[in-house]
């Protein structure tokens, strides 16, 4: 029993930085063109995103459904906002979501390391 416990335990510690590795190959191919480390005309730097408030940089100009959204950029909130942009920020600017939920998960977990 302590084997298979321990076996499974490896798996779920080991599944962890490549979830995050997919996370990243996601954001190269649908975010990195508009999200850099800092602002653009394009989008907000994302770079500490994790836990920061919403519309929140100063080097950046929001839309208004961002402006008028409260809190802060928790897991749940990251993932509303990639599952469905418009209809977390109705008037936002970002067009393209990350449709399937374990791909989100991946994207939201390579968010957290973004520093």
């Amino acid at each position: 029993m302590n084997r298979i416990t321990l076996a499974l335990t490896a798996l779920i510690l080991m599944a962890g930085p490549a979830y995050c590795a997919d996370g990243a190959k996601i954001f190269q191919l649908q975010c990195k063109t508009c999200h850099q480390a800092k602002s653009s005309l394009a989008g907000p730097g994302l770079a500490g995103v994790a836990g920061r408030q919403i519309a929140s940089l100063g080097d950046f100009t929001y839309s208004a459904g961002l402006k008028g959204k409260k809190g802060s950029w928790t897991d749940a909130n990251l993932d509303a906002f990639l599952s469905g942009p418009a209809r977390f920020a109705p008037g936002t600017r970002m067009l393209m979501g990350v449709t399937a939920p374990a791909d989100r998960a991946a994207v939201v977990d390579y968010l957290k390391t973004l520093k």
